[in-house]
């Protein structure tokens, strides 16, 4: 493989700021969402998902992909959402090896209580610091690295809802 390609100061100052980024503002996410909600990023993640899915019903390799998880950890987070109500598994009408992750009208209630918190706190934390020309610049460069991401990362599905997506 040979010698990489060293990082040069620059690359290296950039890099380190992108990770405290990434690592700080998911733990601020994930820390207001158990505060305030008593749901971990990962859960609000599934309840988020499965909220804006077609009759609110995903298949769980699909959710799993959505929440970027594996299916075993899905999986449990699931489990513990169905103790709470909110969140039921039914076979997959169309095939019934495949299993449908449900949300339920109390899940619904609990994402619609949950989201303005985790809605101001993206806001404050990623939004509001930024002029209108860095966060087009901010979506470009989020884009530009998913698109360097290998496909198995990132699902075909990957932001494809959303307007003005490539």
């Amino acid at each position: 493989m040979g010698d990489p390609k060293w990082l040069s100061e620059d690359e290296r100052e950039a890099w380190l700021v992108f990770a405290e980024v990434m690592v700080r503002e998911l733990a601020a996410l994930d820390n207001q969402l158990q505060r305030d909600s008593g749901l971990s990023h990962f859960e609000y993640g599934i309840l988020a998902g499965l909220s804006e899915a077609s009759g609110r019903t995903l298949q769980m390799s699909m959710l799993a992909g959505m929440a970027n998880g594996s299916l075993s950890r899905l999986s449990h987070a699931v489990k513990r959402l169905e103790e709470r109500g909110w969140v039921r598994r039914a076979p997959h009408p169309g095939n019934g090896r495949l299993t449908d992750a449900i949300l339920t009208d109390a899940g619904r209630e609990k994402v619609v209580v949950s989201a303005p918190g985790h809605v101001t706190q993206v806001r404050r934390l990623v939004i509001d610091p930024l002029t209108p020309e860095q966060l087009e610049q901010l979506r470009g460069i989020g884009l530009s690295m998913l698109e360097a991401l290998d496909a198995t990362e990132r699902p075909d599905w990957a932001f494809s809802r959303r307007p003005g997506r490539r």
